[in-house]
Formats: C-alpha cells, sequence, structure tokens
C-alpha cells in the first residue's frame, strides 16, 4: 500500500509518500509523478513515511532523476536509516540528492 499526497507550489511538484514502494505500489508513483513533471522545474519527495523501498522503487526514483537533470532537479528528503542503508549499498546515495 502506498499513499501519494501530490502539491504543486511555484514550478516544484512535492510527493509526499507513505508506505511501501515496491512491485506493486511503484507503477502508481510513476505516474503519480510523470503526470506533473513536465509542467515543473523542480521535484521533492518527502520520504518521511516511506517504511521500504525496492529495485522497482529505486527504477523509478531513477526514471524521475533522469527526468529532473535536464531540469531544476530532484530531492528526497526525510529518509530512515532502513531507506538510507538501501540507498548507500545500491549508489544511489551517490546518484540521488539526499536532505
Amino acid at each position: 500500500m502506498l499513499n501519494v499526497n501530490k502539491k504543486v507550489e511555484d514550478g516544484k511538484l512535492i510527493l509526499s509518500l507513505e508506505g511501501r514502494i515496491d512491485t506493486l505500489t511503484a507503477p502508481q508513483l510513476e505516474s503519480e509523478a510523470k503526470s506533473e513533471i513536465d509542467n515543473v522545474n523542480e521535484l521533492e519527495m518527502d520520504f518521511s513515511k516511506v517504511e521500504y523501498i525496492s529495485s522497482a522503487g529505486l527504477r523509478v526514483l531513477l526514471s524521475c532523476h533522469k527526468a529532473m537533470s535536464r531540469k531544476g532537479g530532484m530531492v528526497v528528503k526525510n529518509t530512515s536509516d532502513a531507506i538510507n542503508e538501501i540507498f548507500e549499498v545500491t549508489g544511489f546515495s551517490d546518484i540521488l540528492n539526499i536532505e
């Protein structure tokens, strides 16, 4: 289960995520993000309530990162220790802008 709270303000898309990003929910996250990405300059993902992310979720993050790198960029905020560990092990901590 993944809840996506979407807000656009001043050219920035803010996605507040809650739950698990896995093979079942990654397509939902991708469609939510991609529906707005063309209309914004920045993308912020709030991970404060994300419990888990799988390789499918990482693929979506990478796809969003690539789309936003041609614009103002993307930031992932409020990651837990468990999520940070996944980012470290996979090398995503070197790719993504994590705050």
